[in-house]
């Protein structure tokens, strides 16, 4: 029964329009900015960065090299918004719609039916970075040959690798990716299961989300930028250091997991108390 559940959800939600609008969005900002790199003087500049530090650009001006360039703006800016604007939509929505009555005459526990609610909205975030991740490796294969990876970004990651290697890291990446969507989508339904209009419960997650990376920015709580959720979502681009910091990934990927644990059962506890027919 819960796989027909969920099958349900599922079907509901890729059923909406505005399930896709982050799809359209990514694919058009991908699309821009390959071309962007490609006929601009950004390819250039990023030549001349690759030949200061010693190595032969034409090796690294590469698929997988151009793919994570795309994905870094990406990651940062637009995928809070989607994410968020379909978690906020999960129970909220449905609420708005006066067909949450109607489900709750069925014979399914209100904690059930968040989590079956709940595992289609992470069902939806590792779909979204699957495509995102694919239609990068796709464009820039239009453009630029499969050799090897440079990853730049100061402060943050800086490694050269073999095409295989960089593959690998570029998958590893991506599940990384997946965790960050998850804990975003999760933050936002949490916020979708209190009594509030969808697109309150979506502003509410972005808050939050802008609030910690802003603070996180602030010199003085440099100490303190464990506490900080943002913090933990760089990290994707941890795994493109040489050698990649195990223990402080391993150690952001269980505090992100516990955080979309906690969202999920603050979300459903403020649900089992809530009064629908108010």
């Amino acid at each position: 029964m819960f796989l027909a559940q969920l099958k349900n959800e599922l079907w509901k939600l890729f059923g909406k329009k505005r399930t896709y609008i982050g799809f359209g969005a990514f694919l058009l900002a991908q699309t821009a900015m390959m071309l962007a790199f490609k006929y601009t003087r950004w390819q250039s500049d990023f030549e001349k960065l690759l030949n200061g530090n010693g190595y032969l650009a034409s090796e690294f001006i590469s698929v997988l090299t151009v793919s994570v360039v795309m994905l870094i703006p990406q990651i940062m800016l637009l995928m809070p918004l989607y994410a968020t604007l379909i978690g906020g939509d999960l129970v909220a929505k449905e609420a708005e719609d006066g067909t949450l009555r109607m489900i709750l005459s069925r014979p399914i526990s209100r904690a059930r039916l968040m989590f079956v609610k709940w595992s289609a909205g992470i069902i939806f975030a590792i779909v979204l970075v699957l495509m995102l991740n694919l239609t990068a490796l796709g464009f820039a294969s239009l453009l630029f040959p499969w050799k090897g990876m440079f990853v730049f970004l100061p402060g943050q990651a800086f490694c050269v690798l073999t095409a295989h290697e960089g593959f690998i890291r570029f998958l590893m990446s991506s599940s990384f990716m997946a965790v960050n969507a998850s804990t975003m989508v999760s933050v936002a339904f949490m916020f979708s299961c209190f009594n509030m209009k969808p697109s309150a419960a979506t502003i509410l997650a972005l808050s939050f989300l802008f609030v910690s990376m802003v603070m996180e920015n602030i010199p003085f709580f440099d100490r303190y930028e464990d506490f900080f959720i943002t913090h933990h979502f760089k990290c994707w681009l941890l795994i493109f250091r040489d050698p990649a910091p195990w223990p402080q990934i391993c150690q952001s990927e269980i505090i992100l997991g516990a955080v979309c644990a906690t969202a999920f059962i603050i979300g459903a506890m403020a649900f089992q108390v809530r009064d629908i027919k108010s």
